[in-house]
C-alpha cells in the first residue's frame, strides 16, 4: 500500500494520502495541503476525504481541499453533528471558528474503502474511528493510540476513558504492523506491540 505523509505544523494533526485517491485526515490550513497535495494528484485523482474524528486540527482544512480536488468528505455519523460547534469540534482551542465541513458519506463502521475497514473507536470522540488493512497489515490510528504505548485524552467534548479502553482492546486484536497515527510519529514495525502498551496505559489511568 502506497502511503505519503503530508507535511504538518507543529499543532496540525499528521495527513496521509493512500495510493493516490484516499486522503485520511486533512489539518487545519487546506492552502499548504492543497500545495502538497498536487505533487502527487491532480484534480479529480482524489476521490475521498476520511476523517478520523471531528477536531478542528484534524478537520480545518477538510472544505477547501475537498473543493480543489472534487472529493466527497467521510466521518461518522456521531461525529458529523459536532463538526460545526467551536466546543465539540476543539476549534475554539486553537482560537478558530468551527468548521463550515458538510460531510458526503456518513460512516457507522464496517465500510470500505478499497482494503481499508473502518472500525469504529470511540473514546477520544463519540464518532471516532480508525481504518484497517488486513492486507496490508496497516492500521491509521487517528487519535485513539499512538506510539509508544500513548493514547488519546478524553477529557474534551464527548471522551469517555471507558469507551477508549474497549476501543483499544478492539485494536489489540488485529495483527498490525504498521501504524499511522494522527500525530507524532509512524510506526513502521511490531505496531501491535505499540498497541498493547496503549492498552495497558490507558487501563491504568
Amino acid at each position: 500500500m502506497q502511503v505519503v505523509k503530508l507535511g504538518n505544523s507543529l499543532y496540525d494533526a499528521n495527513a496521509y494520502l493512500v495510493e493516490r485517491h484516499i486522503l485520511i485526515d486533512v489539518g487545519m490550513d487546506a492552502r499548504s495541503v492543497i500545495s502538497e497535495l498536487r505533487k502527487y494528484v491532480q484534480p479529480g485523482d482524489l476521490e475521498t476525504i476520511i476523517l478520523t474524528h471531528c477536531h478542528y486540527d484534524h478537520t480545518g482544512g477538510a472544505g477547501g481541499v475537498a473543493a480543489a480536488f472534487g472529493a466527497k468528505i467521510a466521518i461518522h455519523e456521531n461525529d458529523a453533528p459536532l463538526l460545526g460547534n467551536p466546543n465539540a469540534s476543539a476549534s475554539s482551542m486553537f482560537g478558530e471558528k468551527a468548521p463550515s465541513v458538510v460531510p458526503d458519506i456518513l460512516l457507522k463502521g464496517g465500510e470500505f474503502f478499497g482494503e481499508l475497514e473502518v472500525i469504529h473507536t470511540p473514546g477520544h470522540t463519540p464518532g471516532g474511528i480508525c481504518l484497517y488493512s488486513a492486507r496490508s497489515k496497516i492500521l491509521f490510528s487517528g487519535d485513539t493510540v499512538f506510539q509508544d504505548g500513548s493514547f488519546g485524552r478524553t477529557d474534551l467534548y464527548g471522551g469517555s476513558t471507558q469507551q477508549l479502553i474497549r476501543s483499544i482492546e478492539k485494536l489489540s486484536l488485529l495483527d498490525v504492523s504498521s501504524m499511522y497515527p494522527g500525530h507524532g510519529d509512524i510506526v513502521k514495525e511490531d505496531a501491535s506491540e505499540h498497541i498493547k502498551l496503549s492498552l495497558m496505559m490507558v487501563r491504568q489511568f
